[in-house]
């Protein structure tokens, strides 16, 4: 057996024997579920996470500074993901969660970046200017 997986049952064993008596009922099922934090379901979506602060943390930059294809990409990841994650098996509504908010935070990019452009009709003129 590899050492990193001898680790991680190691872990999950020590879960079991100091987290799950100690959880309150309603949390005891989804401790032991197919997606469930002793899975690759449960750490990828926490630490998808990220993305969305990220996306947050952007709110604070100025429109003109927001990259539309990176933004769009994120919008469309978060809308495909969103379904793919109602629809295998386990389902993993933590996953589809992130996704959802991984869009939305796309979304609202996307919109700002719109707006900006809206108002400032001769945006493309101004950065070529800054380039140079």
């Amino acid at each position: 057996m590899a050492p990193h997986r001898a680790l991680y049952q190691a872990l999950c064993r020590a879960g079991d024997k100091l987290v799950y008596p100690i959880l309150p009922a309603f949390a005891k099922p989804a401790w032991n579920h197919a997606a469930g934090p002793k899975t690759v379901f449960f750490w990828a979506p926490t630490f998808k996470w990220a993305l969305v602060g990220a996306g947050l943390a952007d709110l604070a930059r100025p429109a003109e500074k927001l990259s539309l294809y990176q933004n769009t990409a994120l919008f469309f990841t978060g809308l495909i993901w969103t379904r793919y994650c109602l629809v295998i098996t386990p389902v993993n509504y933590y996953l589809s969660s992130v996704n959802f908010f991984v869009g939305c935070t796309g979304l609202a990019q996307l919109l700002r970046i719109a707006h900006y452009r809206y108002e400032n009709p001769d945006w493309e003129e101004k950065e070529i200017m800054q380039a140079h």
